[in-house]
């Protein structure tokens, strides 16, 4: 083999072993800044706006119907009412969680499994009807104004609170009528989906301003605690919310 033919792989290794270092250095100065800028934007999503400005996007995706999402509205607001620990569901945008949630893959039961044989179930067996979640809130909604219209001669939203909770102890015990489910039924329904929507990130609709979280001091969707973990204080922490992640 020539010597010119030998300087020339001698050089070439020696080209390939600076590109493989300089490869190695850029990543891992690449790998140091990204954990910079990742602390740097951790740090800043931290500083959160005072919870006067926090608003989270509402818009109704499922109800058309402006008497079925009113009576929603003040049903929800009935289960978990505004006092003096904080807002009620309707401040805190339930009823529009609970319509995107039927919008979706809840209110289509997507991970049920929906077909037949029907045939009538135990108590102790769960969901036992072929309507889904959507059309059961839909034709529960609509029992309680008929209800409500037969006992008071208003539909639910027009009544008293007083008589609003009672239309929703009557739903509870099941004296509604309804069909293809009981009133029962659909009221646990309406109430799980309440506190669901008091409780759950923002990001889907309700828990506005995290107030929800803040009635329990519940800190949200904090991806780290490394500041603050080897403090003896009681540390108050305002909660994140996973859209604060973006």
């Amino acid at each position: 083999m020539s010597k010119k033919s030998d300087m020339t792989r001698r050089n070439f290794l020696k080209a390939t072993g600076v590109a493989a270092g300089a490869a190695a250095l850029s990543g891992s100065i690449l790998s140091v800044t990204t954990a910079e800028t990742h602390a740097a934007e951790m740090k800043h999503s931290a500083q959160l706006p005072s919870e006067n400005t926090r608003i989270s996007p509402k818009g109704k995706m499922f109800f058309t119907n402006e008497l079925e999402f009113a009576t929603l509205s003040e049903a929800s607001e009935r289960i978990f009412p505004k006092d003096e620990n904080g807002p009620g569901a309707k401040e805190l945008g339930v009823p529009f969680f609970i319509d995107n949630q039927l919008a979706g893959a809840y209110g289509y039961n997507a991970r049920e499994y929906m077909s037949g044989p029907f045939f009538k179930g135990a108590p102790t067996q769960g969901y036992q009807t072929p309507l889904p979640k959507r059309d059961i809130f839909s034709k529960g909604l609509s029992a309680l104004n008929s209800y409500s219209q037969m006992t008071f001669q208003k539909n639910f939203p027009e009544l008293k609170d007083a008589d609003k909770d009672v239309i929703l102890k009557m739903c509870e015990s099941g004296a509604i009528p309804t069909e293809g489910f009981t009133s029962a039924y659909f009221f646990s329904l309406l109430r799980g989906a309440v506190l669901a929507g008091v409780y759950a990130d923002p990001i889907y609709s309700g828990n506005s301003n995290m107030n929800g979280w803040r009635m329990k001091q519940y800190p949200g969707a904090q991806m780290s605690y490394f500041d603050i973990i080897k403090s003896r204080n009681f540390e108050k922490i305002e909660p994140v919310s996973l859209a604060d992640m973006y």
